[in-house]
């Protein structure tokens, strides 16, 4: 099986897309401020109710990667059929400052996590997390849900399927 064919039969498969968020610390005086960081992710899913814990798949070696393996609390937001520029705009390859990425998007900051957590989302939860496991080029990342809210009850699911954004219906 070659990596096209493999790519082509999971393509569809729809997905739930998801921005997941964290708060990078500053680097100590004279260094970088802290910024905020986002990443769109369609490898998102429920692993168990009690204790409340999700997982995230995060390409290994990715800026996100990097910061949850040292920073272990994080956001998602759950995004609507209406926030698809905000899904493309933070899976951009060679993409801008994050800093710039957020300027004009609403989102208030996690009472757990300190990492935005974007306004009009379907739901959001904040993550401490719990176990990183190394899956091929990928890493799984496990977080216990701290919190879990549902903002707005309007509007459908972002989907993704066969290489593009979609909406349901």
């Amino acid at each position: 099986m070659s990596n096209e064919e493999f790519r082509a039969a999971m393509s569809r498969l729809a997905a739930g897309v998801v921005l997941v968020t964290a708060r990078e610390d500053e680097l100590g005086e004279g260094g970088p401020r802290a910024e905020d960081v986002g990443m769109t992710a369609t490898a998102f899913m429920s692993v168990s109710l009690d204790p409340p814990l999700v997982l995230v798949s995060l390409r290994e070696g990715s800026r996100m990667d990097d910061l949850l393996a040292e920073q272990p609390r994080w956001g998602v937001s759950v995004l609507s059929e209406s926030q698809r520029h905000i899904a493309g705009r933070f899976a951009m390859k060679g993409r801008i400052s994050d800093r710039l990425l957020f300027e004009d998007i609403p989102y208030v900051r996690g009472t757990e996590s300190d990492a935005p957590l974007i306004g009009g989302a379907l739901a959001t939860l904040e993550c401490e997390t719990q176990q990183r496991v190394e899956a091929g080029d990928h890493t799984l990342v496990v977080g216990h849900v701290l919190t879990a809210t549902v903002p707005s009850a309007e509007g459908g699911p972002l989907l993704y399927f066969k290489g593009r954004y979609r909406q349901m219906g």
